[in-house]
């Protein structure tokens, strides 16, 4: 996928002006909190489960290199190739030979976030191989030509209207604004693809290391078919995810869900551990897992290392003011919303994303919501100092945040210009909430109203009622 990251006040200004978008982004990110905190209050173990998912993740991170280990061996003994992938290119060499070598010339694939990554499906067409993505949400992606917005709902930003008329296009069905009815044009048309497949390709939830399994969470059967019938199985996987044991699984899947679409468990959770083995019915005759370094090593060893317990739930996305305005695309790159904003100039640099730690009014929600106690806000203020570091504040940012902290740093001024702003600001609204101001306030009342300012300031007003006279 196509770096656009430092484009985001642009493609933010075009999203809020896209009223399809808002439509959509309506309908979808708010009944996904509610889902969310009904299930977390059904739950009274929720917290303490957070606090151990977040203690297993960060044993994992302490010992990466002996889980993974275990994982590897015990993996190959069950027949399985692994391969490890330093950074894309390598990674898009190594898909790219597996399918040439099995001698595949079809492919479904399964939702992988890790495997957009890498750009995986322009390395397979490359190789000759037709790729079908197979998840709902990820097949009208597609149709459309575009990249996923969400983690967990990669065609969020689509409304079932524009679903139609691209079915309409595509597949030559009939418009309709009946959910049911698209869902039964697409698994028509997918249906055959399954069955004629040489390769499925999936990603992971999770890695075993004490079974080498992987497992996939998902509420669509097309990723249990994609590992089971066509005849190679390829999972593309970042190092990260790995856990110890799969007695830890359940402390996951009770968080996981309930995290993502507030659900109790989600409709399909498969283990797939090595190949088809005489006797069974159905399983891959070949499989291979490709590890993605791809920058992971580099955070493991820096300060910001936590932010690779990250569950790919989408919880944060869904509680965060911005993302809720402006979708994921906005975000120019493979992940959005909080995490992203984090992750991203983890990943490509952060001169390639430079304004994605500012898109964020550090309220907090994601930390709130995130079932592995990531410290989102933190490193968001971290990378935007890291920012200013390296030189990619303009200098205007700079003596503006100077004059900030000169100011709060001194009571009496601070006073002083409380009092002035009170005197011209109820002269100038004269007691009312007004907007369409003029440049530089017009960022702030295109969106909203100026608020109406006090008749005395907050600390004159604390000062009166604790009886301070001075």
């Amino acid at each position: 996928m196509e770096l656009d990251a430092n484009a985001f006040a642009r493609n933010s200004r075009k999203a809020l002006s896209d009223k399809a978008l808002q439509e959509a982004l309506g309908r979808t990110t708010g009944r996904f909190m509610l889902h969310r905190a009904a299930a977390v209050a059904a739950f009274p173990g929720f917290e303490e489960a957070r606090e151990r998912a977040s203690a297993i993740k960060m044993d994992v991170l302490a010992h990466l290199d002996a889980y993974l280990g275990r994982f590897v061996e015990e993996a190959e003994k069950r027949g399985v190739v692994v391969h490890v992938a330093r950074n894309a290119a390598q990674a898009r060499e190594i898909a790219a030979r597996i399918a040439r070598d099995e001698g595949v010339t079809l492919a479904v694939k399964s939702k992988s976030m890790a495997a957009e990554e890498i750009s995986f499906n322009e390395a397979l067409e490359g190789a000759g191989v037709t790729v079908v993505e197979s998840d709902l949400g990820e097949f009208i992606i597609q149709l459309a030509g575009e990249a996923p917005s969400h983690i967990i709902a990669p065609a969020v930003h689509k409304t079932r209207e524009e679903v139609s008329l691209l079915f309409e296009r595509h597949l030559g069905e009939p418009r309709t604004d009946s959910i049911p009815e698209l869902v039964g044009m697409a698994r028509r048309h997918l249906r055959a693809k399954f069955l004629s497949a040489g390769m499925g390709v999936s990603g992971a939830n999770f890695l075993v290391a004490d079974t080498g399994s992987l497992v996939l969470v998902t509420n669509e059967g097309n990723g249990r078919m994609g590992a089971v019938l066509p005849r190679v199985h390829l999972a593309v996987v970042g190092i990260e995810k790995v856990i110890p044991r799969m007695a830890d699984l359940p402390t996951f899947l009770r968080l996981l869900p309930r995290s993502a679409s507030g659900q109790a468990i989600s409709s399909y959770v498969s283990i797939v551990t090595g190949t088809k083995r005489a006797g069974d019915p159905e399983g891959p005759e070949r499989m291979h897992i490709l590890l993605l370094d791809c920058g992971r090593s580099a955070i493991l060893e820096g300060k910001y290392r936590e932010i690779l317990k990250c569950i790919r739930c989408g919880a944060c996305l869904n509680a965060c003011p911005v993302y809720q305005s402006v979708g994921g695309h906005a975000y120019g790159w493979v992940y959005s919303g909080p995490i992203g904003a984090v992750l991203t100039p983890l990943l490509v640099g952060l001169p390639g994303a430079a304004p994605l730690p500012d898109a964020s009014t550090l309220c907090g929600a994601c930390a709130e919501v995130c079932p592995v106690k990531i410290p989102l806000p933190d490193f968001l203020l971290e990378l935007r100092s890291d920012a200013r570091d390296q030189g990619l504040k303009t200098p205007g940012e700079i003596a503006g945040m100077k004059g900030y902290a000169g100011v709060m740093k001194r009571a009496g001024l601070l006073e002083a210009i409380e009092r002035i702003a009170g005197v011209l600001g109820q002269f100038f609204t004269k007691g009312k909430a007004i907007g369409g101001m003029p440049y530089p306030f017009s960022g702030w009342t295109e969106r909203r109203d100026f608020p109406v300012p006090a008749a005395q300031p907050f600390r004159k007003q604390w000062k009166i009622r604790r009886g301070v006279t001075r």
